[in-house]
């Protein structure tokens, strides 16, 4: 009978608890939303609300403005029970008008545009639109009670949620940033927080945050975002909360959030078959973002922007986030809306943040139309421009090797190179004991015994070399300490910096004593990946097996060098580094074209002679010719540098050519790849065993191959990155 009593009280107990769950997640997500708020008002300066930039106040101002017309002028129309009086609309129209402006900085950053004119005035712009809408609901928060259907409040009430916002501004700005100023000061950095002054911070903010909803009755999120702007940016404190509480919102608060979302989204009363319910998603989305959309193309008219940044900047300024879900599931909570409508609102929120990314995209390729991006590749550097190179070392054992390069480098005296010689220090926990700081996060300085004796070493070889009248070379020393998941992050971040056209990466294997390789160091071999892939110029992996055995001498040849020319962008990269090798006095430079035979009759001759007529292997041909003409009337021409030629049919002869060529030369100059079409190279993919010197390169540096010949590997600078080689602080508006 019990068990029987319990299953017919089953739906009644269902009910109860979901209800409970609700009533407690209301709560819960209350909690959260006051957390949410006050980190956006202590991640928003004041200050820039002391100097605000006419353009994006302009443009926030009249993109609230015009939604709000238009949800005022629209939404009656919709002719549901719930929508009908002015005040609803009102706020309804002030909702659809705001901006999640930290949802919207974190996709301008993470989308790779914060730092172009027009992410800069979106974010700003963005700020500005959030504070008008949110201000503008907390004041009518004080004249219109929403859990009273929005009827006017009586005058003493009003007068008494007036004062006591008032009175908490002036506590919160100008009682806050003394006692935060002393907990900072009394804790400096490096010493552990004493708990009795972080106990008091926490207290002091709950304080500010209570007083006015408690004595006034006002809005706690405008109160929460009032505490959060008056505390002070700097200090250990703000960076303590921000950092605890934004952990607190990403691991428990954004879940519960969405958990809370689904529990009100209550499908079952959404009222798909009738066609208001899908007018009413239809209307709301199309009035926020027609809106927002007519309010900038109307300040850009003015500001003299072209209209389609205009029309991106409303999109963008269009995006919803948090807040307007929370306001949403509120109104059917507090029986202003329906769950159908509620459900109706939350649907165009959620589609303001899918086609940010599309929006994102059309800016880059319209800048990318107006921009001419610099290529940073030894193929277009401009005659009269010094080269820059950054000559990576990993310890003193490569010093040699890494002298031998600059000579053979150093080209015409005018205009010269500068080398960057940068150590590539692994960050152990023994190294990381020793740093010591200075002023500021750069100011960094290593203690250990080992690492400073082996750049010592380094800098002392380097001086006794450059103090010989080495005129056209200039150098300085920079380190790249980091560990090794991080290590290429740091090289290329020196290139971009520093801007330089050429890195040179020692190659992850030494050459041990009986003239082969060792197994090197696994971790260097995926810094040397990743450099390849992510660098902002070109990059050159050396394979030193004897490169750095003797001082090379300008007096007399002392060091024959050949170059190899298939074909393609790396190996165009190679010829033009070559060029500056063939100035070089003591260096016999050789240059080896592989040609493809398509004059037989064979099967493979015939393949060949298919793909050499393609379109894209036709471009390929031409801009080669072009490059090797131009090398051999500068060069070979002149006499400086010797020629051969070689027609091969495919990449079987290849490899015994190579081959043939063991013991002629002590330095090879190839490519990495970039071949199209190649019937001299196809399959030698294949059985590589490091893919990052390419295929010729990976024959030259086998361990069956000359223990005597280095090579250097070279890969032309190309656009991987998301915007394409756009720089980051691009200009459109």
């Amino acid at each position: 009978m019990q068990v029987g009593l319990f299953l017919s009280n089953l739906p009644i107990v269902r009910e109860r608890l979901l209800s409970e769950v609700r009533l407690t997640m209301n709560y819960i997500v209350d909690f959260g939303m006051i957390f949410h708020i006050f980190v956006v008002g202590l991640e928003t300066d004041p200050n820039i609300f002391l100097q605000v930039p006419l353009r994006e106040a302009k443009v926030a101002c009249l993109g609230v403005l015009t939604t709000f017309l238009l949800a005022s002028l629209l939404t009656p129309f919709l002719k549901v029970p719930e929508i009908s009086s002015y005040t609803f609309n009102f706020c309804l129209a002030i909702v659809l008008s705001g901006t999640a402006s930290s949802l919207l900085t974190r996709l301008i950053t993470d989308l790779k545009i914060g730092k172009s004119d027009i992410g800069r005035f979106v974010v700003s712009a963005g700020v500005y639109s959030d504070l008008v809408s949110t201000l503008l609901i907390s004041i009518g928060y004080v004249f219109f009670d929403p859990y009273n259907n929005f009827h006017s409040r009586d005058s003493v009430a009003v007068l008494t949620m007036a004062t006591t916002l008032v009175i908490q501004t002036i506590l919160a700005s100008k009682f806050t940033p003394i006692v935060m100023n002393w907990v900072n000061h009394e804790n400096p950095e490096g010493k552990p927080m004493k708990g009795s002054h972080l106990v008091l911070s926490v207290a002091y903010i709950v304080l500010i945050c209570s007083f006015s909803p408690t004595l006034g009755k006002n809005n706690k999120l405008l109160s929460a975002f009032l505490a959060g702007v008056s505390m002070p940016r700097n200090g250990r404190i703000a960076r303590l909360i921000i950092g605890k509480v934004n952990y607190l919102i990403t691991t428990i608060f954004n879940p519960l959030f969405f958990f809370w979302v689904g529990t009100q989204a209550d499908f079952s009363k959404f009222e798909a078959r009738h066609f208001n319910t899908w007018a009413k998603l239809f209307f709301l989305f199309l009035i926020a973002t027609a809106g927002k959309v007519l309010g900038s193309l109307a300040s850009g008219i003015i500001l003299g922007f072209h209209w389609p940044e205009s029309v991106a900047i409303g999109l963008l300024l269009n995006i919803k986030g948090h807040f307007q879900v929370y306001m949403s599931l509120t109104a059917s909570n507090m029986n202003l809306t329906s769950i159908s409508t509620s459900i109706a609102m939350v649907f165009p929120i959620l589609l303001t943040v899918i086609y940010a990314p599309l929006i994102v995209a059309k800016i880059i390729e319209r800048a990318k139309k107006r921009s001419t991006a610099q290529r940073m590749a030894l193929q277009w550097l401009p005659p009269t421009d010094e080269l820059r190179i950054l000559l990576c070392l990993r310890g003193n054992q490569t010093v040699t090797s890494a002298i031998n390069f600059m000579e053979i480098s150093r080209g015409p005296a005018d205009p010269g190179i500068l080398v960057y010689l940068t150590d590539m220090v692994e960050l152990t926990d023994k190294i990381a004991a020793t740093l010591t700081h200075g002023e500021g996060v750069d100011a960094m300085t290593i203690t250990d015994p080992e690492v400073l004796e082996m750049r010592e070493q380094i800098t002392t070889a380097v001086d006794a070399y450059l103090s010989e009248d080495k005129e056209g070379i200039s150098h300085r020393r920079m380190l790249a300490l980091s560990t090794i998941n991080s290590m290429h992050q740091d090289v290329c971040i020196l290139a971009e910096d520093l801007r330089v056209s050429f890195i040179i990466l020692p190659f992850h294997k030494h050459q041990e004593t009986d003239g082969r390789l060792n197994t090197g160091h696994s971790g260097f071999r995926h810094v040397n990946r990743k450099v390849l892939r992510y660098a902002p110029c070109s990059v050159g992996i050396l394979v030193d097996r004897g490169l750095g055995a003797t001082m090379l001498s300008r007096s007399i040849v002392s060091l024959h060098a050949a170059v190899i020319f298939i074909g393609g962008k790396d190996d165009r990269e190679a010829l033009n580094f070559a060029g500056r090798v063939a100035w070089h006095p003591g260096v016999k430079l050789t240059v080896i074209r592989f040609l493809l035979d398509v004059s037989g009759d064979s099967v493979s001759s015939r393949i060949s002679r298919a793909q050499a007529n393609t379109t894209e292997h036709l471009e390929e041909m031409k801009v080669d010719d072009e490059c090797f003409a131009e090398f051999y009337d500068r060069h070979v021409a002149r006499g400086h540098v010797a020629y051969m030629e070689k027609y091969l049919v495919n990449s079987g002869q290849t490899f015994s050519t190579l081959r043939s060529l063991e013991g002629q030369y002590g330095l090879f100059i190839v490519g990495r790849g970039g071949r199209v079409n190649s019937a001299l190279t196809v399959g030698m993919s294949d059985w590589e065993k490091c893919p990052e010197l390419g295929p010729i390169g990976d024959i030259l540096s086998a361990s069956d191959f000359s223990t005597t010949a280095s090579v250097l590997i070279i890969q032309q600078h190309s656009f991987k990155s998301e915007l394409e080689g756009l720089q980051d602080e691009f200009s459109i508006m």
